[in-house]
């Protein structure tokens, strides 16, 4: 931060972020995102004369939101912001730090939330298919293809992030009771289920692939490995779908966050409770993950247009 921030001001800044990063045990990313946010309000607040957020005020507030919309960020990011300084002016009130939590009287217009980008299941069987077409015990399977179907298929099948699958190590998989425990955000431990096609690949990239790739002791647990025995790259996995894809044949853009979308929207589409798909999901906030039923509705939508006697689509056919 500016040399033109008091001392008082860059102090608190430095106790939240230590806050949200040790105590609270978010990932990093989102400790950076607070970190951003609150030093940019920070900022805000010496250039009008603040040298202490105990002097903070309404309107102060509001002018920081001023700058940001007239600066053209969207409303979502704006949001964002909000969150993040909310959560701010919360730990100073809890640390004695200020007297009153001035931004309780803050709201933004809700932001649009788009859908989440999800393929169909026959174009996600297309994708996972385009590693070893031929079945597990084709003698045209190449290391690396086994290797990426393993990854591919047990990303779909628990819905992972890249973060948690380039994560997995052997002691996560619990074939005995084929379900997967997975490292998410913030060190969160959950379980996730497996089913049987991912721990059929899996097991086989573990029999044929693995141990050639093995190098080092420091990845002796991670279960997908890189041709020279380290642990996948986020870029690794990246390029490993977008092949897929592209051997697949799709056409529009996709990246590896599709698969857990897919997941999500496949199994609320077949009938599955939203409180279970939360829980493989791993969201603390079920609202997060009510975003997939808007897609389960238009779905539903749909088939109701296509067969229902009295739909429109019918409407007029004799």
């Amino acid at each position: 931060m500016s040399s033109d921030i008091s001392q008082q001001l860059q102090r608190s800044v430095k106790m939240f972020v230590n806050y949200v990063r040790l105590e609270r045990g978010l990932a990093e990313t989102t400790v950076a995102a607070y970190s951003n946010d609150v030093e940019r309000y920070t900022e805000y607040a010496a250039s009008v004369g603040i040298e202490s957020f105990s002097k903070v005020s309404l309107s102060n507030v509001r002018g920081f939101f001023e700058v940001l919309a007239s600066a053209g960020l969207s409303s979502s990011s704006r949001s964002r912001y909000l969150s993040s300084i909310k959560h701010f002016h919360k730990y100073l009130l809890a640390t004695n730090q200020s007297t009153t939590n001035v931004t309780e009287a803050i709201e933004l217009p809700l932001s649009k939330r788009h859908l989440p980008d999800a393929l169909s299941v026959h174009e996600m069987n297309a994708l996972l298919h385009a590693y070893c077409p031929s079945g597990i015990q084709s003698p045209t399977n190449t290391p690396l293809e086994i290797r990426n179907r393993a990854l591919v298929e047990i990303m779909y099948a628990s819905g992972l992030r890249v973060s948690e699958a380039i994560g997995i190590r052997q002691s996560d998989l619990l074939f005995d009771v084929q379900l997967l425990r997975v490292l998410g955000k913030g060190s969160k431990e959950r379980l996730v289920p497996m089913g049987n096609q991912a721990i059929k690949w899996v097991q086989h990239y573990q029999g044929t692939v693995r141990p050639r790739l093995i190098s080092t002791k420091v990845t002796d647990d991670v279960v997908f490995l890189s041709v020279r025995g380290r642990k996948l790259s986020r870029m690794s996995v990246w390029t490993i779908v977008n092949d897929a894809a592209a051997i697949a044949g799709l056409t529009q853009h996709v990246h590896p966050h599709m698969f857990r979308h897919s997941f999500a929207t496949h199994l609320l589409e077949g009938g599955a409770d939203l409180r279970a798909v939360q829980e493989m999901l791993g969201h603390a906030d079920i609202g997060t993950t009510q975003i997939y039923t808007h897609i389960n509705r238009e779905y539903i939508k749909e088939v109701h247009t296509l067969f229902h006697p009295r739909s429109i689509k019918r409407a007029g056919k004799k």
